[in-house]
């Protein structure tokens, strides 16, 4: 039996939690071994990463490889049959490069800032 994909990811952003709420559907439809921990919940603890690290990106573990931006994507899609092409094509060089820096520098940032609006309101 494949080892267990456990996903760290902020429930209470929509975006991310839309994205990851569609991920669990699948994975759990298909009987494939991935876990969903919230960041806001007492399962962040179990990962070792602050609250402010956690919500900046996707954090993925895989094997005891923490993963995380577009190499935690990347190990989350190979676990999906679905996702298995996109995994592929974003993970070719150059590609790979370029989905990494659009992620870091406008995506991950943008997301990040609303978190922090929220978490102020």
């Amino acid at each position: 039996m494949p080892s267990e994909t456990r996903v760290l990811y902020n429930a209470a952003c929509p975006v991310c939690r839309a994205e990851i709420d569609h991920y669990a559907r699948y994975t759990e439809a298909r009987g494939l071994p991935v876990r969903y921990d919230d960041l806001n919940s007492g399962a962040r603890a179990d990962w070792g990463i602050d609250a402010d690290t956690a919500a900046k990106r996707l954090h993925v573990l895989k094997d005891g490889q923490l993963h995380s931006g577009i190499d935690g994507f990347l190990v989350l899609w190979r676990q999906m049959p679905r996702y298995r092409l996109l995994a592929m094509l974003v993970g070719l060089p150059g590609l790979r490069q370029l989905a990494g820096l659009v992620y870091d520098r406008i995506l991950a940032p943008r997301l990040y800032r609303r978190h922090l609006r929220r978490r102020s309101a």
